[in-house]
């Protein structure tokens, strides 16, 4: 079944059958860098909402969506056209190299399953990295983004040191970090990290950001 939400002055259309809005999406999309004109690319964007997202903030990008499920991406497709924002939606995996050509991207944002498969949290498949690891999602996206371009994504605390590990292969340099919890009496449960490719020393962490529930 089919759902609508409206992200300002975009309609967002869902599928009870893909990955809906969340929090992490919104606060991700809010707190990487974004320019004008900017060419964007989406790792595994679902039905669209991270592109709708950042158009909200700047509307003349270039936009491309790379998404594994087929049904997604079409309505991926279908959301980008029914709010008449151009772009294109790749149906295939992220690892393949011949989807798209590298060192293109002057940002390239994801948000991951970031559970560890077999790690017996909660989510369900769509939270866990069976299908791609944060070795394989890194590598794409240091392949994508140009020198000097950005990796921006939402992860799990907990696997921060796997994270940066993989980044460092990748030639991106964590550049911006922001943890996120619910309130002050609780650990956080997620964090935003963003990366610049052959980037220099020098990692800006910024204010723990609450989320009152």
């Amino acid at each position: 079944m089919e759902s609508t939400e409206y992200l300002g002055s975009y309609r967002l259309t869902q599928s009870d059958d893909c990955f809906k809005l969340g929090r992490d999406s919104v606060l991700l999309s809010g707190f990487c860098t974004l320019r004008r004109g900017w060419q964007v690319c989406d790792l595994g964007c679902g039905v669209g909402t991270l592109l709708l997202l950042l158009s909200q903030r700047e509307e003349d990008l270039t936009r491309t969506g790379i998404e594994l499920d087929p049904k997604a991406a079409e309505l991926a497709r279908r959301n980008l056209l029914t709010n008449g924002l151009s772009g294109q939606v790749l149906t295939g995996d992220l690892r393949d190299r011949t989807l798209v050509p590298g060192d293109r991207f002057h940002l390239v944002i994801s948000n991951p399953p970031y559970f560890r498969a077999g790690s017996g949290k909660s989510g369900g498949r769509a939270r866990m990295d069976e299908t791609c690891s944060v070795e394989e999602l890194c590598q794409t996206a240091g392949r994508l983004t140009r020198t000097g371009g950005r990796f921006a994504l939402v992860y799990r605390p907990e696997r921060l040191a796997e994270l940066f590990t993989a980044l460092d292969r990748a030639r991106l340099t964590p550049k911006r970090m922001q943890l996120l919890a619910y309130d002050r009496s609780k650990p956080p449960y997620a964090v935003l990290v963003e990366s610049v490719k052959d980037g220099g020393p020098g990692l800006d962490i910024l204010p723990v950001q609450y989320q009152e529930i």
